[in-house]
């Protein structure tokens, strides 16, 4: 689960009665992503490697797209292909500044 503000126990208390609140709230068990690189980041930019280098082409059946994606799998695997983290906060703010307003 991500940081957002929505995911602690005072969001359900604002939208139910305590004892139905506290029964929702009692029922999961909360794993936090990292707040800097969760694996739903890396996973995002796996992805988008994979639509870019393999899946940029019309594939007309499934079993030729999962043979495709199997040799690009493998490929990037023996490369130990890692993610490269861009940028720092400050960076960000710079160049995502019109993103900031």
């Amino acid at each position: 689960m991500d940081n957002l503000s929505t995911h602690k126990p005072s969001a359900l208390y604002e939208a139910f009665a305590p004892r139905e609140a506290k029964r929702i709230w009692d029922r999961f068990e909360f794993i936090y992503t990292p707040k800097h690189g969760s694996w739903l980041n890396m996973a995002e930019i796996e992805l988008d490697v994979l639509m870019g280098q393999c899946l940029n082409k019309r594939i007309d059946n499934l079993k030729t797209m999962k043979e495709e994606v199997e040799a690009w799998q493998h490929h990037r695997n023996n490369m130990n292909a890692k993610i490269k983290w861009q940028f720092t906060t400050k960076d960000a703010r710079i160049k995502l500044k019109k993103l900031y307003r």
